[in-house]
């Protein structure tokens, strides 16, 4: 992926899942400025809706927003066999080591506490973008060591 937000000259798209206004219009200009395709949703429900108008390659989702929380959110998105495959970074103001685990367990691939490092977030999604594009990268294992 170059740094325009492109996989072999596709643009990538991201969902950004936050009740709080400023924070998705924060990180939509950001993520833009990167060159990523971005939409928003303000909640659960409005995410359900656009997964099944247009797959994102990406969501990142909040933990505490009404109707149902990011965890549980998380963990329905990951049962549901058409959106599993999704990656789910985790943007929320819960710090504790026990939100962590839910976060992790629940199926996200990373978990960022705000205030949000921009610059180590878009470097994360990249990461985790090429992973996705590069299955042979996914869950790859060596020999190294071994006596082979």
């Amino acid at each position: 992926m170059g740094s325009d937000g492109r996989v072999k000259g596709v643009t990538q798209k991201i969902i950004i899942v936050d009740d709080d206004r400023a924070t998705r219009e924060m990180l939509q200009t950001a993520l833009e400025l990167e060159g990523f395709e971005v939409r928003q949703a303000v909640n659960g429900l409005r995410l359900v809706s656009a997964l099944r108008v247009e797959q994102p390659d990406l969501i990142l989702l909040d933990v505490m927003m009404s109707w149902i929380d990011g965890f549980e959110l998380c963990r329905s998105i990951k049962r549901n066999d058409e959106f599993r495959h999704i990656p789910l970074i985790f943007i929320t103001a819960k710090r504790g080591a026990d939100d962590l685990k839910k976060g992790f367990d629940a199926g996200c691939v990373d978990y960022f506490t705000k205030p949000l490092d921009l610059e180590k977030l878009v470097e994360r999604i990249r990461s985790v973008l090429i992973n996705e594009r590069c299955p042979l990268l996914r869950g790859a294992t060596t020999n190294f060591g071994q006596g082979a």
